[in-house]
């Protein structure tokens, strides 16, 4: 297997992303395309004696900064590294692609370089999240701000798809999320998303309050962008808040800190558990062919993870599992198979 990487996304590009493309290609047994600046990647890997093995460089001048505006990918930086990768991923030069730059600019370039499966309506961001036990993808996270209730049926089939594939949890629970549980609740949008997720084949267990997630609200929470993104940067917020103050506390004198040397071995599993590191990134839920995106500040440790999860994605079928279901629920309902629309 071969796995694109854009070489220069993120804020630690391109230390941390090839520690992490060497750790990923020891372990994963899998090749890597590089795309960026070939001159610094190769200086990059010999002052700190990172190995290239089985890593193919593409030479790509410029760099798109996460202060750029989405739109540019196809404008002042179509010689980027992202929007380079995203093209031979298009060309079918490896079977897949990760990057851990601009968030709107891949999701502008996944769109119009990369497309859509036929069908989908749009592409959705869904990164996998830590629960009380195990995890949970919240589709769509911010790729998306307005939504139609066919778009959120949508994001639920794929999640599933994905969650049953790839995190290998059977029949996973689908949940829309709500400001409350009855199906009364919400807004039009939510209203019609509810009964279009009620008809289909999906385990689809009603709608979910934001404090129940955590808990173990479902396997799949389906959300308009705004609302997942919403959700995504509380979450976050929230575990960094608690691991702090849990941090200050065994650290405030010294019967706490024997304490927590007694307890370290927990509190690690807590902190693992917590950390998003473990999870690396979320795939672009849509796309005709995989793409993924990985956390801005990624370290080479996420980065590692990314990549892991990126094979797995790609392993378990799903853009074809995807596409499948499309298909039959279209057959189903008497719709015609539509042309890739992409660029609409």
């Amino acid at each position: 297997m071969k796995i694109i990487v854009d070489a220069f996304g993120g804020d630690n590009a391109p230390f941390e992303i090839l520690k992490g493309c060497a750790q990923a290609v020891d372990e994963l047994d899998i090749d890597i395309l590089l795309t960026g600046r070939k001159d610094e990647i190769l200086r990059v890997a010999k002052e700190n004696e990172i190995s290239l093995n089985r890593m193919q460089i593409i030479d790509a001048p410029d760099v798109i900064t996460m202060e750029d505006h989405a739109g540019e990918i196809m404008k002042s930086k179509v010689n980027s590294s992202m929007a380079e990768g995203l093209r031979r991923l298009a060309a079918g030069e490896g079977d897949a692609f990760l990057s851990a730059g601009n968030s709107g600019a891949l999701v502008v370039g996944a769109t119009l370089l990369v497309k859509r499966i036929k069908g989908i309506k749009r592409i959705a961001f869904a990164p996998v999240m830590p629960k009380k036990d195990g995890c949970f993808m919240l589709i769509d996270s911010g790729a998306n701000v307005e939504c139609k209730p066919d778009m959120l049926r949508q994001f639920g089939v794929m999640g599933s798809i994905y969650m049953e594939k790839v995190m290998k949890i059977p029949n996973p629970r689908v949940a829309l999320a709500n400001i409350g549980t009855e199906e009364h609740k919400g807004g039009e949008l939510q209203h019609e998303a509810y009964a279009m997720l009620s008809k289909t084949d999906l385990n689809f267990i009603g709608n979910v309050e934001a404090r129940d997630i955590p808990i173990d609200g479902a396997d799949v929470i389906v959300a308009d962008g705004f609302t997942g993104n919403t959700i995504l940067k509380t979450y976050e917020g929230v575990a960094i808040l608690l691991l702090g103050k849990l941090k200050g506390i065994f650290t405030k004198n010294i019967i706490n800190k024997i304490a927590a040397g007694i307890l370290l071995k927990d509190i690690k599993a807590l902190m693992k558990t917590m950390d998003y590191n473990e999870y690396g990134g979320a795939p672009l839920m849509g796309c005709a062919k995989p793409v993924f995106k990985a956390h801005g500040s990624a370290k080479a440790k996420t980065f590692f993870n990314a990549l892991r999860l990126t094979k797995a994605y790609v392993d378990g079928g799903v853009v074809d599992e995807i596409a499948a279901s499309i298909a039959n629920y279209r057959k189903d309902h008497g719709q015609e198979p539509v042309e890739d629309v992409s660029e609409e």
